[in-house]
């Protein structure tokens, strides 16, 4: 599909429309002669549209992002210029080409080539589904993932993001951070309660924490979904750094939290140590 161009008038900036609000986030940057502010506010709004299936406006989008309506405009002209975005009357909705920006970090990793074939050997072994992730922030990324033919009611794939503080394998990447970085995202976490289970206490989280260290794996019983029981385990390097986390979930009617541990524990355990000897 082309641009429409052909009726697109000059922006002139003029008055109030003209002043830029730099958000919060880029604060930081101020300053630094090396950081591009433009490409900055055109990566915002493109993960602006996450979940958006209905597309947004010029206006919505400057009111989630802070960014003036002439920046949004010209950000969004520019993304369907180069046929990342569309338009539909006042809407812009993200264009497949889009894709190529996440598969670029996922082609340029080996982490989650090498992964897949690991998990589906998990899948098969436990006939549940698994999956692999990193801590992007205080969210799990989902890198990886192979799908048991049951239905979850958590509609979950590669690129996926979860909260790490009530996720099993939030937990165990949580846990791999040092004790003053780990307070420190507890510290700015805004923590809700997803369902009745969900741990909200901070004290008592960092205490679940620390037991995942100690212990080598996490359980998140019903406190993503209820219903939805998940247990990880850390992949490590050969030096014993933490690159990423492996879990499988099951639906908590079927199998209880013991016998998850007991016959699920040693499989992803084996996976996991498999896949990080890969790993200098």
């Amino acid at each position: 599909m082309q641009p429409n161009t052909e009726s697109r008038q000059p922006v002139h900036l003029t008055g109030e429309e003209a002043t830029s609000s730099k958000p919060d986030e880029f604060t930081p940057f101020e300053g630094d002669p090396n950081f591009v502010l433009s490409l900055a506010r055109g990566l915002r709004v493109i993960e602006i549209f996450e979940g958006r299936t209905e597309g947004l406006t010029v206006t919505d989008v400057a009111r989630e992002t802070g960014f003036s309506r002439a920046a949004v405009r010209r950000l969004l002209i520019t993304l369907e210029l180069l046929g990342y975005a569309e338009i539909t009357g006042r809407v812009y909705r993200l264009r497949p080409p889009v894709l190529k920006l996440g598969f670029s970090y996922l082609s340029s990793t080996s982490l989650a080539t090498m992964a897949q074939p690991v998990l589906e050997r998990v899948t098969e072994a436990a006939h549940e589904s698994s999956s692999l992730s990193v801590l992007d922030d205080d969210q799990v990324l989902y890198l990886a993932r192979s799908t048991a033919k049951r239905v979850m009611s958590v509609g979950l794939s590669v690129g996926s993001r979860l909260p790490a503080y009530c996720t099993s394998m939030g937990r165990v990447l949580l846990a791999a951070l040092p004790d003053e970085e780990l307070t420190t995202v507890l510290n700015r976490l805004e923590i809700k309660a997803l369902t009745p289970k969900t741990t909200v206490d901070k004290s008592l989280l960092q205490e679940i924490i620390r037991r995942v260290r100690m212990e080598g794996f996490a359980l998140a019983d019903e406190e993503l979904e209820l219903g939805l029981r998940s247990l990880a385990v850390p992949v490590k390097t050969r030096s014993g750094r933490v690159i990423a986390a492996m879990n499988t979930g099951v639906h908590a009617a079927r199998v209880s939290a013991a016998d998850m541990i007991a016959r699920f524990l040693p499989i992803l355990r084996e996976n996991a140590e498999a896949l990080g000897s890969c790993f200098g």
